[in-house]
């Protein structure tokens, strides 16, 4: 179980949380997967979700564009979901899991700093 899983654990029963988990440990952390969404041009989506406010919703369709093709194939078998069901699972529950990974934005601030 990795370090998330009180965390993301009460996401969905377990599968999509423990893909979420490998997908922060595949980038270096919450804030290596805020950095890496942020670059596939889904900056203002992210920013949503660890900030105050509404969460600006992803599609699976997007999900699926932000990783490489290989990684959500292996995810999905390793869940035991096809690759279109990962991506909806994952739309939802990405906006709610870095949310409360970031605590209120810190991922955020960790950002503005990287670029100031």
């Amino acid at each position: 179980m990795g370090v998330n899983d009180e965390v993301l654990g009460g996401l969905d029963g377990g599968p999509t949380a423990a893909v979420v988990d490998s997908l922060i440990d595949q980038h270096g952390g919450v804030q290596g997967l805020v950095a890496h969404l942020e670059g596939q041009g889904l900056g203002e989506a992210v920013r949503s979700w660890v900030g105050p406010g509404s969460n600006i919703p992803l599609t699976p369709d997007q999900v699926h564009e932000a990783f490489r093709n290989s990684t959500i194939l292996a995810l999905a078998a390793r869940a035991g979901l096809r690759p279109h069901q990962l991506a909806q699972r994952l739309a939802q529950v990405l906006p709610q899991a870095i949310g409360r990974l970031t605590h209120g934005g810190s991922a955020v601030q960790l950002l503005e700093e990287k670029r100031g």
